[in-house]
């Protein structure tokens, strides 16, 4: 295949498929609308689940290099009521299969892999025509081979469909505390190693001790979209009056501005039909409530996009085939288990729901 490969986005998907096209010899450019990698932090811990994530990675031959980067014990998971109360608990033994790592690190691993030339930074699209992209400094692209790697707002997405993100009724607010040890002893103590969740009907606290000393939590409600207009941190935390204050620390006491994250997805089932020489990975394809999968899909996305051009030189078509066939049936079953997973945490029987489901699954694991 002598055609290069343009990719919008310089997320984990985007670069794991650049890094497999490498593998076997394909060009690949990315336009990022970052400025550099250090343009603006990149979220917090992923854990990398065997079925998905790592496979992702040993197909683009990394897997020495992401597993160099994990942090150990931070599989460790506990359930809390809104009191402080341990509900449920299963320790971190580090021989789970879902390690945990910090997204930040895990993309620079992804860009260290990849010739210093593949990444354009600072090239935002503004709109694209079939294969003709126009970007927001005014530039033009005609691409030989198009991937829409550019997330929930994706601008490649209307070149194959008409759908759009529909807000689901859930909004989070991301916080962190650093120094937790010594500034914030109680919250440390009651969030744990790992991951922590305190749950009620219709609003959570859900944190995760991070490596370096540091707590980062997503504070979620279910509420009408305008709630978030000028949020604060007090105006947070009286949601959760009464909730023990260990708890509500992990609101007041941010020592980052608070963000907030309005849940979005695309229709169940999202697909589309084939357009030569166009296609989608990641949230830009299918976009879902986040339930731990969605840089694990990404990443298998890319990898197996990668390995559909390398296996079909000279037929990109029957390439984008191959992998759309298999992303759709694959990503179908994951929008249920999406909505189901926002449910357990949110819905009329949190937290017992979940208990039953983090039960289930470490005892089907051990």
């Amino acid at each position: 295949m002598k055609t290069t490969v343009t990719i919008i986005g310089a997320g984990l998907g985007g670069l794991t498929l650049a890094r497999v096209l490498h593998l076997h010899g394909i060009p690949a450019r990315i336009y990022e609308a970052e400025a550099s990698p250090q343009a603006r932090t990149q979220g917090g811990q992923l854990d990398i689940h065997q079925h998905n994530g790592q496979v992702a990675l040993a197909t683009a031959g990394l897997t020495d290099q992401w597993r160099a980067i994990i942090h150990e014990g931070a599989e460790t998971a506990r359930i809390l009521d809104r009191d402080g109360k341990v509900l449920f608990e299963e320790p971190g033994d580090g021989e789970g299969g879902r390690p945990e790592v910090l997204r930040g690190e895990l993309r620079q691993v992804l860009i260290d892999s990849l010739p210093e030339d593949t990444i354009v930074w600072g090239r935002r699209l503004a709109a694209a025509d079939g294969r003709e992209l126009r970007f927001a400094d005014g530039s033009t692209v005609t691409a030989d081979v198009l991937v829409g790697a550019d997330g929930a707002w994706s601008k490649v997405r209307p070149v194959l469909s008409a759908a759009v993100p529909e807000y689901v009724g859930t909004t989070f607010v991301e916080t962190y505390l650093h120094d937790v040890d010594v500034r914030h002893p109680a919250t440390a103590t009651a969030v744990g190693r790992g991951a922590m969740y305190a749950l009620t009907p219709g609003q959570g606290i859900t944190a995760h001790r991070e490596a370096g000393d540091v707590i980062h939590t997503y504070v979620q409600v279910n509420r009408p979209a305008s709630w978030s207009q000028g949020i604060t941190a007090d105006r947070v935390a009286a949601e959760f009056a009464g909730w023990a204050p260990e708890l509500t620390a992990l609101i007041r006491d941010s020592d980052t501005p608070l963000v907030t994250r309005l849940i979005h997805t695309l229709p169940t089932g999202h697909r589309w039909d084939r357009v030569p020489g166009v296609t989608l990975i990641g949230d830009a394809a299918h976009l879902m409530p986040p339930a731990g999968e969605g840089a694990n899909l990404a990443m298998l996305d890319g990898a197996e996009l990668g390995s559909a051009l390398a296996a079909h030189p000279g037929d990109v078509e029957a390439a984008l085939g191959v992998y759309e066939a298999a992303m759709f049936r694959r990503t179908e079953a994951e929008y249920a288990d999406a909505a189901r997973i926002l449910d357990l945490c949110l819905g009329e029987r949190a937290p017992y729901g979940l208990i039953e489901f983090f039960a289930g699954a470490f005892a089907a694991q051990a």
